[in-house]
């Protein structure tokens, strides 16, 4: 078995290399419109300062929140500030994970830190699910205890702030998401994606409190608590994905299999795996050759494959199994609707 290593790549210029651009080239044409990854140290740049303006942005709707709560006593607005004050404790945890994971692979954990992203989206979880769950019986006693909110204009205005700073973080989330794929600031983007509702329904229960029943104030900060609480199962679902190894989407699976199979000396390809961790991506497969080639030769091809495919995953760690294309053995069969070789 002879397996590749990105390390090996400098040692291979000139022909190789426009070779394995051209190969690239080719499977570009056929492939969907997936992000294209950045560099690590890009994506590093990108993702410390998503995480510095959302560690920013929370701590300045703290006090913003504290203040208008000080002056209302509304309770639907009590739970945003819950839900900022949380917000700040998981962008700190965030940007803490996001630090570790973007240390670079040591001796024990040859494979990297990145799974520190994921378990950062499980810490933000229970977070939220706490935050909700002291809303809920917060609202609950003041549903039948209801207090009309005091100076709702105050109310109202900081809220109408916190919409307008919520909405720029999440610019510069998107495009962070957009070049990284990072599960942490995804979690993190998540979460604030929901407070533009919490504080889009915090507007409407103040103005219903002033003008109808004192209620309303209650019920909104109980509908809130739910919406988080799915927020956090979300945010669960995507840690778990990451750290149970799932699979690449099927537009990036064919992406990879359209760029492998460019190459005009490949004959196939077959069992196809796929994970990532971090910002790293982990790439293996068999490619199937001519059975009179030389091992050398295979090996070039082997290193012009992994070169075009590290043209669009510059930062993946890629394994490639030789096979001579006459051969049989037995793959898995994942795919129960696809009973092609070439999965």
């Amino acid at each position: 078995m002879v397996i590749t290593e990105n390390a090996f790549l400098p040692l291979y210029h000139g022909a190789l290399y426009s070779e394995a651009i051209a190969v690239h080239d080719i499977a570009m044409t056929k492939t969907t419109d997936t992000p294209h990854v950045l560099p690590p140290e890009e994506a590093g740049h990108l993702m410390r300062l998503a995480t510095y303006a959302s560690v920013s942005v929370a701590v300045s709707l703290i006090v913003a929140k504290l203040i208008a709560w000080f002056w209302t006593d509304s309770v639907s607005l009590l739970a945003t500030l819950i839900d900022s004050t949380l917000d700040a404790a998981a962008a700190i945890i965030n940007m803490i994970a996001v630090r570790h994971a973007l240390a670079p692979a040591d001796k024990e954990h040859r494979f990297g830190h990145g799974k520190a992203e994921a378990l950062a989206g499980l810490a933000q979880a229970m977070f939220i699910a706490g935050s909700a769950g002291f809303l809920v019986l917060e609202a609950f006693a003041r549903f039948f205890r209801p207090q009309q909110p005091q100076n709702i204009e105050v109310g109202i205005g900081i809220m109408i702030f916190s919409i307008v700073a919520t909405l720029g973080l999440l610019t510069i989330q998107k495009h962070v998401i957009n070049k990284t794929n990072s599960t942490a600031i995804k979690a993190d983007s998540l979460h604030y994606k929901t407070d533009l509702y919490v504080n889009a329904s915090v507007i409407l229960a103040l103005i219903l409190a002033a003008y109808g029943w004192a209620g309303f104030d209650a019920v909104f900060a109980i509908g809130i608590g739910i919406f988080i609480l799915y927020s956090a199962w979300e945010i669960v679902q995507h840690a778990i994905h990451d750290l149970m190894d799932h699979e690449l989407s099927d537009e990036e699976r064919e992406q990879i299999k359209n760029i492998i199979l460019a190459h005009p000396k490949v004959r196939g390809m077959h069992d196809l795996r796929t994970r990532q961790s971090g910002v790293t991506y982990f790439i293996q497969f068999h490619l199937e050759l001519d059975d009179s080639l030389l091992l050398k030769a295979a090996h070039c091809i082997a290193d012009e494959v992994e070169a075009s495919l590290l043209t669009t995953y510059p930062n993946a760690e890629i394994i490639i199994h030789e096979d001579p294309a006459s051969l049989t053995e037995p793959t898995p069969d994942f795919d129960n609707d696809n009973k092609e070789k070439n999965i």
